[in-house]
């Protein structure tokens, strides 16, 4: 009864149309939920994924969830993941796509995902890691842990929005730290982070985690410029 009467009177609107949504429902109508612009490079041999970070770093399989560009409907989901506090979304869409991953072959033999951390500066500011929250609901999807422990950021560095590919990967291919190694040999990794644009900070995290013996190294994003 509560939770009735804060929705008419604090209606909770759909995040990609603002439309009221039913109790039933959370963070989308359910047409928007089943309009999201899923890529399904998860079941590719060899994604565009690869392709981007080919010659740069070695990875077993790569994968995003939606596809995002300029003023669509991902666009407002990483707007509210990243900037509006609602880090819940990472849990609730994460979710969706460890339980997909989760049904083909591939992606069975991870052992553990980590998220790509923030420094812990930033994340102070931003109250959390949104990376972490992906990182949750992959792990109740695919019902593999994760850890946040293993690999840390150790610098400060600015954003990184405003520019292009080589300066992102100046900006960033010092920043990450191991801190036990050891309890990642012979281990299939998988690496999770909000956003792939030019690959820059995921190459940074992939190489520093390299250096691990037999180590096997996945990566998905929950989304990916189109």
């Amino acid at each position: 009864m509560l939770t009735q009467l804060l929705n008419f009177f604090y209606p909770r609107s759909c995040i990609s149309c603002g439309n009221v949504l039913f109790h039933h429902e959370h963070f989308f109508c359910l047409h928007c939920l089943h309009n999201l612009p899923e890529t399904r490079y998860h079941e590719f041999t060899r994604s565009p994924l690869s392709l981007l970070l080919w010659g740069r770093v070695l990875v077993e399989n790569t994968g995003a969830f939606l596809f995002y560009k300029k003023g669509n409907q991902v666009q407002k989901i990483l707007h509210h993941l990243k900037y509006k506090g609602v880090k819940e979304i990472g849990f609730f869409l994460g979710n969706m796509y460890g339980i997909q991953l989760s049904q083909h072959e591939k992606w069975k033999t991870v052992d553990l995902i980590i998220p790509i951390p923030l420094h812990k500066k930033k994340e102070k500011k931003r109250g959390y890691n949104q990376s972490e929250w992906i990182a949750k609901g992959l792990s109740a999807g695919m019902q593999i842990p994760y850890n946040t422990d293993l690999l840390i950021r150790s610098e400060f560095t600015e954003t990184q929005t405003k520019k292009n590919r080589f300066h992102r990967w100046q900006n960033v291919k010092e920043v990450f730290q191991l801190t036990n190694p050891e309890v990642l040999k012979n281990k299939h990794v998988l690496i999770c982070d909000d956003v792939l644009t030019t690959g820059a900070t995921l190459e940074a995290a992939i190489q520093k985690l390299a250096v691990v013996d037999d180590i096997k190294i996945s990566v998905v994003t929950l989304a990916t410029a189109q």
